[in-house]
């Protein structure tokens, strides 16, 4: 049996449970009337997410989350016009256990069910908030699995730029801040130490300071002025040379008793490393182009230090819209938003919607 073929438009109840956010929302065409998230706290004491403690979270939590956004929403269950589900890509025990959730309230409402491909929900979570955000535009997504350039040239219709060959940007992060031994997660705690460190420097200086503290050299993988726009390499981004480079700094300050002492200015310098990759690459796709709005989304678009860096690098020749926090992490609001808009356009998914860790991004020229 196929969902309910009518989606005659109203609210649509998102769901989310691709890591380690249980998430819930409702989305009508005047944007967000509810939203809940609650983050896991048990994954801090073992440095990472745990796959099978985020799916029993997941279980345990999605009743309420919905209540809480149907709540806040104000509606009840018979004003939702239909149901979007994060599918992939992302952990598959967590996601099975918002897909098994959504098929089944849908298919017990009678409701049009969707998947949606959680990094294409996280360019419309920046469309929610700003109403600039809209395609044709360039669309920079950083998160702890992915590190995606793309351009945008309708809703649906994408076409790849480049992307990471190794290890995505917030992966990078959790892994250096691991080795400095900075707590879980790691990208929030880089930043503070980064910030430290720019605080001290300026300190010394009497004055303020630049983002990066200089003080070590790291490299900017695949960021050669040799390359030309047409070979791969002029777009795509690597992390783990970087990742091993910092490893290797911090090894050494190990052995010679100083490494504490330099935590935070080396923090700083990998934040900055990885924020002038982006930054080039997302302006190398503005002037190839010629598309000037610039969408940035994902986990690691809370860092203030590289929504600052792509700001500068773009100047007066891009339109940064970049999300609030609330709307970086992963939400459910961004599910129903994209859901919306390809239910509205006759898309459904099947009651065999399944969940896809490697899910394909849709829509790829």
């Amino acid at each position: 049996m196929a969902p309910a073929a009518g989606f005659r438009g109203g609210p649509v109840l998102g769901i989310e449970t691709s890591c380690d956010e249980t998430s819930a929302a409702v989305v009508d065409e005047n944007g967000i009337r509810g939203l809940a998230i609650a983050s896991q706290d048990a994954h801090a004491a073992f440095g990472g997410v745990v796959p099978e403690i985020a799916a029993r979270e997941h279980i345990r939590s999605l009743d309420a989350m919905v209540r809480h956004a149907m709540r806040e929403a104000e509606v009840d269950h018979a004003d939702i016009a239909g149901v979007g589900v994060t599918a992939g890509p992302g952990l598959v025990g967590a996601l099975l256990a918002g897909v098994n959730w959504a098929k089944a309230y849908a298919f017990a409402r009678g409701l049009p069910l969707l998947g949606v491909h959680h990094m294409e929900g996280h360019l419309f979570g920046t469309a929610l908030e700003h109403e600039g955000a809209q395609p044709p535009f360039i669309g920079l997504l950083v998160s702890g699995g992915h590190t995606l350039l793309l351009e945008a040239r309708a809703w649906g219709r994408y076409r790849l730029l480049g992307q990471t060959r190794d290890d995505a940007a917030g992966e990078a992060f959790d892994k250096v801040a691991r080795r400095l031994g900075l707590p879980y997660p790691g990208g929030p705690q880089i930043q503070r130490a980064a910030e430290r460190s720019a605080a001290e420097r300026s300190t010394a200086a009497g004055g303020a300071a630049d983002g990066g503290a200089g003080r070590f050299r790291l490299p900017r993988p695949m960021l050669s002025r040799r390359d030309p726009p047409g070979d791969p390499a002029y777009y795509d981004m690597s992390f783990s040379g970087l990742k091993t480079a910092v490893a290797r700094i911090a090894e050494q300050l190990e052995e010679e008793g100083v490494l504490a002492d330099a935590v935070d200015d080396l923090a700083a310098d990998f934040q900055e490393a990885v924020v002038d990759v982006l930054a080039e690459k997302t302006r190398r796709a503005v002037e190839q182009t010629g598309c000037r709005r610039v969408v940035l989304g994902g986990g690691v678009a809370r860092n203030s230090r590289l929504r600052e860096g792509l700001a500068e690098r773009l100047g007066s020749s891009g339109e940064l819209y970049a999300p609030s926090p609330r709307l970086a992490t992963d939400n459910a609001a961004m599910i129903a938003a994209a859901a919306r808009f390809r239910l509205a356009r006759g898309e459904r998914s099947s009651w065999s919607l399944n969940a896809e860790a490697a899910l394909a991004f849709p829509g790829l020229a």
